[in-house]
């Protein structure tokens, strides 16, 4: 019999079943303690041991959707007689940077007040937790790693160094896992289902796709036809020009204005279904397939075919060596959360016993129930949605939200909107038309980000890899979080001990190649919603017994709890060569929309086009700098 989902996952998941209309927009208003009745007061007041359905749960977006949907805002607000410095819209990273970036400038006595629809803070820096005969297990609920972090701006880096992480320190403590996975270094899988099951080839992929390795051996695993295995063999080992018939300038022209399926399509001579297999890395970074991004764009995410761009391949080589050297990518056990967290405890020193610092982040429990204090100067109010922020005629900010069903209105001598653009009209309406237009340009883009929790790892460590690309699947890459003692935490050790597996998903909208990317994100969004937990759960269990089944896996008792993170307004979107112009300095989109208005700021990551943990303390510094200056 399929072990049972606890209650608290059936709770904050499968309710949310029917689609997005779960609470209509009616009862908007009178919806007060919901999560708290249903889910109990231990797993209301602690957000990260929750499961079942999380990132964009119920009770966080209804009331903005009313807003955006129908204009559906309240009549009336509670007026507080307090008064703040500052009042910070989104408690993700930007917000929390922006507060923390105020307080340095304006000093510990400055009156914040930070509000977050969500029931957690980070915003995309979300963290799981798990449990199992009272040892941690830590999942990523979204945002992952550290992205080049010696290469971000000084305020950026001056940030980190503020909160005492220790990046060498970072890099020293990744660990290879389970002993049993040290031996097969830089291999990876990838899992295509054929008429008989799942076929998994076990080899380092990024080197195939290189042109480097034992390509035939791996391409004739594959469930493809001798056809297109042909093809694929010869394209892989480099040993044709596909742009022979093109200038150098003609190629590189080419390569930045084409279509990574395109050019599989046309010049290759790949069908669609076997160019798919290429498409997980870039899923995931780009929130769609081959189609809709650039072959450029395409080669920085790994994919192969420069060996197949005879004169021009040792330029883009140099193009992507410059634009891609020094890469590092640093870890916490618990993704980008530990940089909230941290933030969180310089901010409200309260949150937590004892110190807590970087030495052990990873592994602090954080009280809740003490955020939200009159006592202190800085003050984080969750679950609470902002629906207006305007300038009054005296220079003071008024900052309308709902939270539990009640309205209320604060003020403050300054706002700075860290919540994402597309929202922002709706919140300021004064704001010129011109300036909305360029907040309402981008998409975020959509993504699903699962943990799963499993009794032990020995089927998984049977499987011999760490990371198993599934192009086919509803979730395209399973993989096991970071291995890595930051923060003192303890990763799982032996196959034998319990351990969580990180699988990730993009919707799955079909493209013809004629949509553009932002229509394909703002269909996924929708389909991201309509989703229900139950079909998440089914979706996983059915993938991961396909995959670790042979190893003895048995999804009805090897799975303790499943986590899903939707994030329908995902990573900022970054402009594509596809489907944007070059605009001249000062004239993008983003630029345009992130212009201050009066004592209103904006800081988010949509406001540097750039989906990165750097472009969300950038835009925090910026905009603390407009209000202070």
């Amino acid at each position: 019999m399929k072990k049972n989902v606890t209650r608290r996952d059936f709770c904050n998941g499968v309710i949310i079943g029917t689609g997005v209309n779960v609470l209509s927009p009616l009862n908007l208003f009178g919806q007060s303690d919901l999560l708290t009745h249903e889910l109990g007061e231990s797993f209301s007041n602690y957000p990260p041991m929750l499961n079942g359905m999380r990132g964009s749960h119920q009770g966080s977006f209804e009331v903005a959707h009313a807003l955006a949907w129908t204009g559906q805002k309240p009549s009336s607000y509670n007026q507080h007689d307090q008064e703040y410095d500052l009042v910070v819209v989104g408690a993700g990273i930007s917000g929390l940077a922006a507060a923390w970036f105020y307080q340095q400038k304006m000093g510990q006595d400055a009156r914040i007040l930070l509000l977050d629809n969500h029931d957690d803070f980070g915003g995309h820096a979300k963290r799981n937790e798990f449990e199992h005969d009272g040892k941690l297990l830590l999942g990523i609920g979204g945002s992952v790693n550290l992205e080049n972090p010696r290469d971000y701006s000084k305020e950026a880096k001056g940030l980190l160094q503020d909160l005492g992480i220790d990046l060498d320190a970072m890099k020293d403590n990744e660990s290879d896992g389970y002993e049993s996975l040290t031996s097969i270094d830089g291999k990876s899988a990838l899992s295509i289902p054929g008429p008989d099951g799942h076929v998994t080839i076990k080899a380092n992929w990024m080197s195939l796709n290189q042109g480097e390795g034992d390509i035939e051996t791996a391409v004739k695993a594959l469930p493809i036809s001798v056809i297109e295995q042909d093809k694929l063999i010869e394209f892989l080992s480099g040993g044709r020009d596909y742009l022979d018939d093109l200038s150098l300038r003609e190629s590189y022209r080419y390569v930045q204005s084409v279509s990574y399926g395109d050019f599989l399509s046309d010049r290759v001579g790949l069908d669609d279904e076997t160019s798919s297999i290429f498409y997980s890395l870039m899923k995931l970074i780009w929130g769609v397939g081959g189609k809709n991004i650039s072959i450029m764009d395409a080669f920085a995410t790994g994919a192969p075919g420069m060996q197949g761009m005879g004169r021009l391949a040792k330029f883009l080589q140099k193009i992507l060596l410059r634009t891609m050297s020094g890469g590092e990518s640093l870890y916490f056990p618990d993704g980008n959360a530990s940089l909230p967290r941290l933030l969180v405890k310089k901010l409200i020193p309260a949150v937590t016993l004892g110190d807590v610092d970087f030495t052990n982040i990873s592994t602090s429990h954080f009280n809740y129930n003490v955020l939200d204090r009159n006592e202190q100067s800085v003050r984080l109010r969750l679950n609470s949605t902002v629906v207006g922020v305007r300038q009054t005629e005296d220079n003071r900010v008024e900052v309308d939200y709902v939270k539990e069903g009640k309205a209320s209105r604060v003020i403050g001598k300054h706002s700075i909107l860290a919540c994402y653009n597309n929202m922002i009209p709706h919140l300021c309406p004064e704001l010129p038309e011109s300036q909305k237009d360029g907040l309402r340009y981008a998409e975020k883009v959509p993504l699903v980000w699962a943990n799963i929790h499993l009794e032990d790892g020995i089927a998984f460590s049977e499987f011999g890899v760490n990371r198993i690309d599934c192009p086919k699947d509803p979730f395209v890459v399973v993989t096991t979080p970071p291995y890595t003692s930051t923060g003192g935490y303890q990763p799982p050790k032996k196959p034998s001990d319990s351990m969580v597996i990180f699988m990730m998903s993009i919707p799955e909208i079909k493209a013809t190649g004629k949509e553009t990317a932002r229509e394909l994100y703002k269909a996924g969004r929708h389909a991201v919603y309509s989703t229900s937990f139950a079909t998440y759960e089914q979706q996983i269990r059915d993938q991961l017994q396909a995959l670790l089944g042979p190893h003895g896996f048995n999804h009805e008792t090897d799975i303790r709890a499943i986590t899903v993170n939707r994030w329908p307004h995902g990573y900022a979107y970054e402009y594509s060569s596809l489907y944007d112009p070059e605009w001249e300095e000062g004239k993008a989109p983003h630029e345009i929309g992130r212009a201050q208005f009066g004592n209103i700021s904006i800081a988010n990551s949509d406001s540097e086009a750039y989906a990165y943990v750097n472009a969300a303390i950038d835009s925090a510094w910026r905009a603390v700098e407009e209000q202070t200056s």
